[in-house]
Order: C-alpha cells, then structure tokens, then sequence
C-alpha cells in the first residue's frame, strides 16, 4: 500500500508515514458523514464503525501490530480495574500504569532514534492516556458525595459503567484517535446517541436531532487546515527551528537572530496548527463539538477546537495564549493533575504546579528538550502571575471609563513579551537535545533567561511590596480585591500551564 503514497512522497518531500497521517485525517471527513448516518437508535453500529475505521488505519495503513496489541493492553487494563476497584487509589493506579507505559514508548523511540517522520505507537497513546485517566477519574467522582465535587466534576462524573463495546468505541474514535483532540466519556456517548441535540429539541432542516451548520464548519476548517500545512510544506524546508544552529545565523546582529527566531517557530507551529484544525473539523462533521447558537440563530461548533491560531500568534496576554494553546491537554492537566495532587481543604500552590509541570513533560517524552522547556514554563507562569497581580491593577480604568493609554501600552507590551517569551522558552522543545538548546539560547543571548529571571529578582527584592503600595495609594488595590471577592489581587491565583507544544506529525504526532 506504501506504493499508493509514493508520488505524494516525492512531490512533497514528506515522508511516507506523515503522508499517510493527513490521508487518515482527509479521509475521516467522508468517514464522518457515513457515521452521522448511522441511527443514533443503534449506538452499538456506531461503536463498531468507529472502531473498524481506526482498526483499518492502525492496521492496514501503518502496520502498528505490536502497538495496536499495547493499546489494547492499556484499554482493557484501564476498563477493568475501574470496573472491579471500588478505592480511592483506582484512579492513580490507573494514571502510573497508563503513563508509566508511556513513558517507557517514549524511551525505545529515544534508544532506537526514531526520527519525528515515523509515526509509531507513542502518538495515538498520548491521546489515549488523557482519554483513559479522565475516565478513571470521571468513574471516581460518580462514587463520590455530589457535594463535594466542583462544576467539571459533577458535570462529567461517570454513575454507571459503560459496557465494553462503548468503552472501545470511545478509545477508538477515529477522528481524534491519532492527533486528538481527546474527548471525555460523556460528551462521545452525547455523541453516539445525539443527547445534546435531542435535549434541547433541536430539529435540523431533514428533520434529525442535529443542528444544522455542521457541515459547513467542518469543512471550513478541512480548508484552513490545508493552508496551515501549505505553508508549513514550502516554508518550512527553509524556515525552521533547526537553521538557527547553522553557521550563517551565527553571523547576523542580535536584533536579526531574535525577529528571525520568531518566524522560525511561527513556522513550526503551522504544522500543529494543520493537523489539530483537520482533526477539528473532521470531528465536526460527525457532530462533536456543538456549543449552541448565536443570537441570530447559527449554530456554534467551538466544543472540539484544540487551538485558536489566531490568539496564539497574537495573544493579549500570556495568560491568554496559554489557553489558546493545546487546549484539551491543558484541561486535562488542569483536572486529572493539578486539582487532584492538591490536598483537599487547601489551595494549589508550588508544589502542585511543579507536579503538574512534571507530568506534563513526561507525558511529552524523554528527550531532555522538553524538560527544560517545562522547568522554564514553570518560572514563566510565576513571573506572568505576579506582573498580573501587581501590574495591571495600576493601569485598569476605573469601572464605566474607557481604557488609559497606559493599559494599552500595558497591554501591547504584554502582547509582545508573551510571543517573545513563548518562542524562547520552546526552543529545546523543537532542538530537543541539550547541547542543540543551549547553543541556540547562547545564540540567542539568553534573552528570555534574563527577561524571566530578572523580573523575579525584582518582584521578589521589594518590587511586589512596592506596586502593592502604589495600588494602595491609588485606591485600586481595595477595589480590586473587593471586585474579586477575595483579599489577594486578581490573578494572584490563577494557575496556567505552560504551552504544551504536542509531537504532531507531520508533521510528526501528538
């Protein structure tokens, strides 16, 4: 079959496997439509479907034998043993097995040098692993006291275990099974049954519970897709992260290294912007991700987005671009991690932001790149909490006033800082090893070191202590608090992830 992609290979310069990847997600739109057909009356054919769909593309496409019988392994294993464990630890066992597993994937892609135009088992099994771990979790908050669970919480908890037809059809759903987005449980069996149409009574133009505007969206989206890796095809052979080791980048001024930097790694991120915007909209058009309708009556479909381009490129803030960043990943570590390693009666704090951090570099892999990514994500976030906390109160206008031209300054250099910013601290996560990514941060002048770095020296000497006196002196420091309800400043405990710059393919994988 490898034969079928050969000339897309030699027209393209991709390799087979990342030409196979966009086929798989092209054809999941004709794939998409077929399964809509299926009577939601007989969910079991849409089980079924979706699983013989991805079967084919693991099996007949990618010849993933060994890596379909390791994801089978980590299915059942994660089936059972929330089925059969009743205990409070069932949800951590399941988050070890399943990520320890991982883990190991990703060290033999290391050992065997496997370069990000192969397309192996470790892909689909990060999508796996945020799917199985919050089904676990959603399994113990539906044994768990209503009230002592949060809005995400009770909204997704789990009260009945699905039978293992269902359970395999939502691990194989085809659409996102190779680059994501992941889904939780309960939105894929609204999905299968046509639930969130049917309980608002939504009648189509045919006359189906399903609102009306899919296709449209969907295919919207296919097109955006195939312009992001358009230009991630013939810009990027040129453009890319690894030119800034070769030896004429060394020779131009500082200023040209970092503005060139940055188109580098805007480049990059084209091909993660290509395969997650396909994904999307081949997800749409089997009906996932419909979030309602404008006051004019259009329908919404924003549920399965994993990414804003737009807000990442040009982000208001960093907070901002982070949550416009590999959205779904960023929730899942936000509600499997984050919220669950704190202890209960008390905030998140450090220690559970570095926990976070920490897995989340695992579930990355094991090249050393993404850690020093992720230690610097952690400095980042405490340095854009604390810039939020005691810089913006100053320049916010008072309620019913427009903006100041200093918010807007503020604001435009919050722009500016954060896409600064982003695209240094992601350096070792495209050059990966540790003496690419030193060298490129030399090369660079370690100007993200010293912008990060020196701001925490300044909060942490007096500079804090300091705004908080002018807040007080300018009245705004009591209005902020009491708008907030709360006696800390907005923002002081908000916790952000860093961005989660996923191994797609081609593209390599996610």
């Amino acid at each position: 079959m490898d034969a079928l992609f050969a000339p897309l290979v030699e027209a393209t310069g991709a390799s087979t496997d990342q030409i196979k990847l966009i086929v798989c997600l092209l054809f999941a739109y004709p794939l998409g439509s077929l399964f809509i057909r299926v009577p939601s009356q007989k969910p079991g054919l849409r089980h079924m479907f979706s699983i013989a769909v991805t079967m084919f593309f693991l099996l007949s496409l990618f010849k993933m034998y060994s890596g379909t019988l390791q994801l089978l392994a980590d299915i059942l294993v994660t089936y059972f043993v929330a089925k059969w464990n009743t205990g409070p630890k069932m949800p951590w066992i399941i988050f070890f097995f399943a990520l320890g597993h991982l883990m190991v994937n990703h060290v033999i892609r290391v050992f065997y040098g496997l370069s990000f135009e192969t397309v192996e088992v470790t892909g689909a099994q990060m999508v796996l692993v945020m799917k199985l771990t919050t089904y676990a979790w959603n399994v113990y908050d539906g044994r768990r006291k209503t009230e002592d669970l949060d809005a995400w919480q009770l909204s997704n908890r789990i009260t009945e275990n699905p039978s293992l037809l269902e359970f395999l059809g939502y691990c194989f759903y085809f659409p996102g099974f190779f680059v994501g987005p992941y889904l939780i449980y309960n939105d894929y069996k609204s999905l299968v049954d046509e639930t969130v149409f049917k309980e608002k009574n939504i009648k189509g133009i045919k006359g189906r519970n399903l609102a009306d505007g899919r296709k449209r969206f969907g295919y919207r989206k296919m097109v955006a897709g195939l312009v992001f890796l358009g230009i991630f095809v013939v810009v990027g052979g040129r453009y890319n992260p690894s030119v800034i080791l070769s030896p004429h980048f060394a020779e131009k001024s500082l200023l040209i290294r970092i503005v060139c930097w940055q188109f580098y790694v805007t480049v990059e991120r084209c091909k993660y912007y290509a395969v997650w915007t396909l994904s999307e909209g081949a997800s749409i058009i089997t009906g996932l991700g419909f979030t309602g309708f404008t006051p004019s009556g259009q329908s919404t479909w924003n549920g399965a987005a994993n990414v804003s381009a737009m807000s990442t490129e040009w982000p208001s803030n960093f907070k901002h671009l982070l949550e416009s960043w590999n959205m779904k990943a960023n929730i899942w570590l936000r509600e499997c991690v984050y919220k669950r390693v704190t202890p209960k009666g008390k905030k998140p704090g450090f220690a559970s932001s570095m926990v976070t951090f920490t897995a989340s570099a695992v579930w990355h892999g094991a090249a050393i790149g993404y850690y020093l990514t992720f230690v610097m994500g952690g400095f980042v976030t405490t340095a854009a909490r604390l810039v939020r906390a005691n810089v913006r109160p100053l320049v916010l206008p008072e309620p019913g006033h427009p903006a100041s031209l200093a918010k807007h300054l503020y604001d435009l250099i919050g722009t500016l800082t954060s896409i600064a910013i982003v695209n240094y601290i992601t350096l070792p996560f495209a050059l990966l090893t540790w003496n690419e990514s030193i060298e490129g941060w030399r090369r660079l002048a370690w100007y993200g070191h010293i912008i990060i770095m020196g701001g925490l020296v300044f909060f942490y000497v007096g500079g804090a202590k300091f705004l908080r006196g002018l807040q007080v002196k300018a009245g705004k420091r009591k209005a902020m608090s009491t708008a907030s309800g709360t006696t800390t400043p907005v923002g002081e405990k908000t916790f952000q992830l860093p961005p989660s710059f996923d191994k797609v393919a081609p593209p390599s994988r996610d």
